[in-house]
């Protein structure tokens, strides 16, 4: 990969899909809480299936089911989106778990960390180019991870779970994102997923039993919506993983935990020790 930069009009229109993206991100904790009482392993499925249909729409408005069938009788992209379906797969029980259980702050730890493996990943594997006051920005934010770490007082399984699965994510779709369009990538990933989502609905409904539309027309219409809720990030997320260099990415990255700090503090009411205010 090359260090010369992306072309003007192509780097802001992904800087953009990154700013929204990750916005969007920031407030998907309020879209959680709703969803109350339907436990995380019924939720992720739900958004499985329900990004699929999503996608299917797009595909059929767009009319580029054609295309979209020609990536997928190549064994090669098939291979590669089940990797980053895994991976997306990965982050997000973590992160609903996280939520669910009473680990909001090593959720919030993961995402944190999660720009610097972005970063990281950039530098060393795409081989692009820090400048010098971007490496500060690098090094203020490991110092920060550390402080909340050692505050935190156990070692972040979740966290680090979360920062690694969507960083090598974000490298996955940097480096097939000449070759996918957004829309086909995320149909692929979330249809490679669709026999683990089934599953767990099953295994849902015979132990404990679905939640979803037993509390009421509001939380069922609340919960259909969590296929727009899930696969719209992500297309803008992919569309800038196109554009942008993977370093710039990853530095934007920060908008959604920053997001998160903001709603936790003013919203839900959150403690904040010291090491989280340095």
């Amino acid at each position: 990969m090359t260090d010369r930069p992306a072309p003007a009009r192509g780097f802001g229109a992904g800087l953009a899909f990154a700013i929204a993206a990750y916005g969007l991100w920031g407030f998907l904790p309020l879209y959680f809480l709703l969803l109350s009482p339907i436990g995380p392993w019924e939720i992720v499925a739900l958004r499985i299936l329900l990004a699929l249909a999503f996608c299917a729409i797009l595909l059929t408005v767009t009319r580029t089911w054609r295309p979209f069938l020609a990536l997928a009788r190549q064994r090669r992209v098939i291979g590669i989106m089940s990797i980053a379906g895994v991976l997306i797969y990965i982050n997000w029980q973590t992160y609903i778990l996280a939520i669910l259980t009473g680990h909001v702050v090593e959720g919030a730890l993961g995402y944190f960390i999660n720009p610097v493996v972005t970063v990281l990943l950039g530098v060393f594997v795409l081989r692009e180019r820090l400048r010098p006051a971007q490496w500060v920005a690098i090094g203020i934010s490991a110092v920060a991870i550390l402080v909340i770490a050692i505050g935190y007082g156990s070692f972040p399984w979740i966290a680090l779970t979360l920062a690694f699965s969507f960083g090598f994510y974000g490298y996955i779709k940097k480096r097939v994102g000449p070759q996918v369009d957004a829309v086909s990538g995320l149909t692929l990933e979330t249809a490679v997923l669709t026999p683990v989502a089934i599953v767990i609905l099953v295994v849902v409904a015979m132990t404990s039993g679905l939640v979803t539309g037993t509390t009421g027309i509001p939380q069922l219409l609340v919960a259909l919506v969590a296929g727009a809720v899930t696969a719209t990030p992500l297309l803008l997320f992919a569309a800038a993983a196109r554009r942008i260099p993977l370093v710039y990415l990853g530095l934007t990255q920060y908008l959604a935990p920053v997001i998160q700090f903001l709603i936790g503090v003013v919203v839900l009411h959150e403690d904040m020790p010291l090491e989280r205010w340095i």
